[in-house]
Order: structure tokens, then C-alpha cells, then sequence
């Protein structure tokens, strides 16, 4: 059996191994692949692996030896489900494999807001507090956590982990999700959200219904010493109105590791903003993840061989 990974090097660039897989199968692994380069690259192979390759019903129907696609990440809709599930080719996801560091990223925002380290070293590194007539000093205000409100919205793995880690701060958590569950903070509609949060933090997939919906009207309706958190996706947000509601101040914050065109374009309205910080889609991305996200493709694609498919989005 032929296995071929399109773009190796965003799960393995090179700190990992995909030595398990020749147990499976004869593999090929390209760092990154072209979209002139997909079909090519795919030929008489019986399986592919992928993260970001888009694979449409005309590439699928040029590679009539194709019968299964691993997404090597959550989201799948790179690829034509429907056209795939026509030719009885079975594709798989990634569940659950970066609870814990997308929940962890979120913080990493949140404590950046309240505690502005990399502003007080750099003032630090620069010989501030070797010349303050004090023994303590603050460039920005510094916010505790511990009664403040988090909003969450969408509440599966990951909004619940945050929540979790946030109680543990001794925050006050609200959430807005489609799919209300026992034991789950109080539900309260999108708009209350938006008004009570002081940190809001996104979670939800996104759909026609979520797409834009932090724009001009929801930005208006947050406090202006609100912050919101996106870890999920870009197309939450219209990213023109979010930059004008920053500099003029409506919120405090955005802090966000996706954007609506990645790689980021040179021409992004959120470049160059002062309260506005951006990683470039890293959350998922420790090594301990990425070697879970592994096991996880392994274990499908043996599922798969063995007529005992999981996680199959088709």
C-alpha cells in the first residue's frame, strides 16, 4: 500500500518521526505541496495524509486509486466530503488532540493582557529599574483574574478546558454554545455575552452562521475594557472592523492565532496595531501535540487497513 503525505513539514519539521507509518504502508512524505502539484504527487497512491491541501472533487477524480484521506488536523473542510464519500474514498479527522494546548495558548493570552510581562522585561533589559528611585515600578496597568467575568463561546473540548483552567483563577465563567450540556457554566444568549464578558474568548465552529460574527455592531455592544481571545478561526471576525474598534478604543484588546487569509497577508488591517496581538497558528503546535496528533493518524489509518475505520467525517 502506497501512502503519501502532501505537506509533512507543519506536523514534522523535523522533531518528529513518521517512522510508524512504514509499518502501514510504502510512504512519501513532501514538506509542502502546490496546488498544481496535487495530483501529481498523489498518483496511484492508496492513501494520502494532509493538513492545508485542498483536495477537490476534480483532483479525486483524476486519482482513481485513492481510497483514503487522513486530515491530519480537526477541521476537514479542505476536502470535498461529499465528492469523497461519491467515490467511497473514506476520510478521517483528528479529535480532541489539542485540548489542553489550545486551553493553555488562551491563557497565554489572557496573562499577557493582565500581567504585560514582555513589556516589564524589555523595561527591565533596558536599565529602567536599575535607574527607578523605587524598588517596584509598573509601565501598564496590571489586572487580577480572580472575579473577573470569561465569556466562552462555543463549549465543546476546548471551551470546557478553559473554563476549567479559568474557575481555577477564580473567574467567573457564561457561555453561548449550540449544544448546552449538564454541569456547564450558565448559558447566556450571544448578545449578553458580548455585554458581560471582560475576557471573551472564542470556540465555536465556524459556519455560515458564525462566520463575521464579531463585527461592527457585536464589537459595540462589548465594554470598552473588554478583551477577546481567538484561538478558533479567523472568519469569526471582520478583521477591517475590528481594527477601526481598536484604535479608536472601543475594546481594550484582541488577541488571536488565527486570521481570515493564512499565511497572513501583507495587506492584513490588524497589522501594526498596538493592543492587538497575533501568533502565527501555533496553539496546536507543542511537541507533545504534535506526537499525539501522530498516534492518533497512525491508529486511524490501521483502524482503516483493518476494515474498522474511525473517525470518519464521510
Amino acid at each position: 500500500m502506497k501512502l503519501t503525505i502532501l505537506d509533512g513539514y507543519a506536523v514534522n519539521p523535523g522533531d518528529v518521526s513518521w517512522d510508524m507509518f512504514k509499518e502501514l504502508a510504502q510512504i512519501t512524505v513532501y514538506p509542502r505541496t502546490t496546488e498544481n502539484q496535487i495530483t501529481q504527487r498523489i498518483g496511484d497512491s492508496d492513501a494520502i495524509f494532509l493538513n492545508k491541501v485542498p483536495i477537490t472533487d476534480e483532483i479525486l477524480s483524476q486519482c482513481p486509486n485513492l481510497k483514503y484521506i487522513g486530515v491530519l488536523a480537526t477541521g476537514y473542510n479542505v476536502v470535498d466530503i461529499e465528492a469523497a464519500r461519491q467515490r467511497n474514498i473514506i476520510v478521517t479527522n483528528i479529535p480532541s488532540y489539542s485540548t489542553n494546548a489550545v486551553a493553555q495558548h488562551v491563557f497565554s493570552f489572557i496573562l499577557h493582557f493582565t500581567n504585560h510581562v514582555s513589556v516589564h522585561n524589555e523595561s527591565v533589559q533596558n536599565k529602567d529599574w536599575i535607574n527607578c528611585p523605587d524598588f517596584t515600578y509598573w509601565k501598564l496597568p496590571l489586572l487580577e483574574l480572580a472575579g473577573k467575568t470569561l465569556g466562552i463561546f462555543g463549549y465543546g473540548n476546548i471551551g470546557s478546558k478553559v473554563a476549567e483552567i479559568a474557575k481555577a483563577f477564580g473567574m467567573n465563567v457564561i457561555c453561548n454554545t449550540r449544544t448546552p450540556k449538564e454541569n456547564m457554566p450558565p448559558l447566556v444568549s450571544f448578545e449578553e455575552l458580548l455585554k458581560q464578558s471582560d475576557f471573551l474568548s472564542l470556540h465555536a465552529p465556524l459556519t455560515e452562521k458564525t462566520k463575521n460574527i464579531i463585527n461592527k455592531d457585536s464589537l459595540s455592544l462589548m465594554k470598552k475594557s473588554a478583551y477577546l481571545i481567538n484561538t478558533a478561526r479567523g472568519g469569526f471576525v471582520v478583521e477591517e472592523d475590528l481594527a477601526k474598534a481598536l484604535k479608536e478604543n472601543q475594546i481594550a484588546g484582541y488577541a488571536a492565532d488565527v486570521v481570515t487569509e493564512e499565511p497572513m497577508s501583507k495587506n492584513s488591517p490588524l497589522l501594526g496595531i498596538k493592543n492587538c496581538i497575533i501568533t502565527p497558528h501555533i496553539a496546536w503546535a507543542p511537541l507533545e501535540t504534535r506526537k499525539r496528533l501522530q498516534g492518533i493518524a497512525y491508529e486511524n489509518l490501521k483502524a482503516w487497513i483493518n476494515h474498522n475505520p474511525q473517525n470518519v467525517v464521510n
